[in-house]
């Protein structure tokens, strides 16, 4: 499995760089921050991750939309099938 570009999991060329003396860093990627700039980090993420997403088409958004509301309905008959069915039996097996 490989990880994904730009992971923590990672270590950065400064890290790997020989040095004799060993470099501690202070937060790096994972610093804290204030919560306004943490507030704009999430944002630019959303935005960026929305820009991925592959929208799709009115006549494809109008045919899932069909077959989402056919299923609904077939599933609300069964179920009031079944409830009339159950509704009966109990009503011969009690009086």
């Amino acid at each position: 499995m490989t990880d994904a570009v730009g992971s923590i999991d990672m270590p950065d060329a400064e890290d790997e760089a020989p040095d004799s003396r060993k470099k501690t860093r202070k937060g790096g990627k994972r610093a804290k921050k204030g919560p306004l700039k943490r507030l704009a980090l999430f944002y630019r993420q959303i935005v960026a991750e929305l820009r991925k997403v592959v929208w799709p088409s009115r006549s494809q958004l109008t045919t899932y939309t069909t077959v989402v509301i056919v299923f609904v309905v077939i599933m609300i008959g069964l179920v009031t099938v079944i409830d009339y069915g159950l509704d009966h039996a109990a009503k011969y097996v009690f009086g």
